[in-house]
């Protein structure tokens, strides 16, 4: 688990919103009032501490934490007023975290984590700065966001086929399978001293080469020949390696490789290492899956970007719709700021009547907001 930030960050947190004169004394002050809940100064400083723990900025710089916080704070401030927004409408729809469904999440963080028994697992909570209250408070919000968005936005969501075969046309590379070669493989290694390589062992690993591959084209079994001869550990396999990725390939060896037909050998060439023949054993060539082997892959992500504009409208209309009274004026105008370049797309015109839909709707994301801008 990773420390905490130390006191000092709380006093930069405090100008960064609004305070005038920096003080350690512990006052509860709400920020914003949003349809009756409040958002407290504890509770935003909380917030912004985890963000900077993510992003790893050292805790002994203030400068470093002034800068930071001052990019942070744009987003966070809209992302917890949204949170809270898909918060209170889950609980509007009836929507909560029962006593058996936060059980069974605790029981999978032990487990994942392998926390045992209760003291260690209160003590990684105390380690970062979580009582079970908190936890179940954060488990809860994410479930709810995540049930109001499947059903007010990912639920009226379709995808027709024209759009499903739109999607594979313009990402036509996204569902293309590349190019694969298999091959066999000799390798006879030249011995290097500290002197450098010697001339006699380097004609000596070269004959040894040329030797292998005249009993191959004499009608031996590479393998066989490979098995006995090759230096490389590919000869466990009878020297095969492969499928390799066309595109991956070292421009010199697909060079060597690429005018050959499946069954030919290469003549004997000199690599990193020693002296070497290839002979290919299988080519395939790059191919573009048709749309109807690929309609999940194409329903996820034609899905998740009509997840993204929707939830934009949604929060918009949100947000056009609740009461926000501000208690600091510095962060309400870092919100309008915000707010006002996350102005959604407009509301598409109601479509015709869907074709065959290529998919079903994948679950949506515990955290919409977070990834709606």
């Amino acid at each position: 688990m990773r420390a905490f930030f130390r006191p000092a960050v709380v006093v930069a947190l405090g100008l960064t919103i609004g305070g005038s004169h920096p003080s350690a004394e512990i006052i509860e002050q709400v920020l914003v009032k949003v349809n009756g809940d409040i958002i407290t100064k504890t509770d935003f400083e909380r917030r912004q501490v985890q963000v900077l723990r993510a992003k790893g900025i050292p805790s002994t710089d203030d400068a470093a934490l002034k800068k930071a916080i001052e990019e942070i704070t744009p987003d966070l401030i809209v992302d917890t007023i949204d949170e809270l927004l898909m918060t209170q409408r889950g609980r509007e729809l009836g929507q909560k975290l029962t006593d058996e469904e936060f059980d069974k999440v605790v029981a999978n963080i032990r487990k994942e984590n392998k926390l045992e028994t209760d003291e260690a697992f209160q003590a990684a909570l105390k380690q970062e700065g979580l009582t079970m209250a908190d936890l179940r408070k954060s488990l809860e919000r994410q479930m709810l966001i995540s049930r109001v968005t499947q059903r007010e936005v990912m639920d009226k969501v379709s995808i027709t086929e024209d759009e499903a075969r739109k999607y594979h046309a313009d990402h036509a590379q996204q569902f293309t399978t590349p190019g694969t070669i298999t091959i066999r493989e000799i390798l006879v290694k030249v011995p290097v001293t500290n002197q450098g390589v010697n001339v006699a062992a380097d004609e000596a690993a070269k004959q040894k080469a040329e030797d292998a591959r005249k009993r191959v084209i004499g009608g031996e079994p590479f393998e066989q020949i490979a098995a006995e001869v090759s230096d490389s550990p590919s000869k466990a396999n009878g020297g095969l390696v492969g499928p390799l990725n066309v595109k991956e390939l070292n421009p010199a060896f697909l060079k060597l490789v690429d005018p050959l037909k499946v069954g030919d050998v290469t003549e004997v060439v000199r690599s990193q290492n020693g002296y070497q023949l290839v002979k290919l054993e299988a080519r395939s060539k790059e191919e573009l899956l048709p749309a109807e082997k690929v309609r999940d892959k194409i329903a996820d992500a034609l899905y998740e970007e009509k997840r993204v504009v929707e939830t934009k409208k949604y929060l918009a209309k949100l947000r056009a719709q609740a009461i926000i009274q501000w208690r600091n004026e510095e962060l309400k105008k870092i919100w309008e700021a915000k707010v006002a370049t996350l102005t959604p797309p407009p509301s598409d015109p109601p479509p015709a009547t869907p074709a065959e839909k290529p998919a079903d709707k994948p679950a949506s994301s515990d955290k919409p907001t977070n990834q709606s801008r």
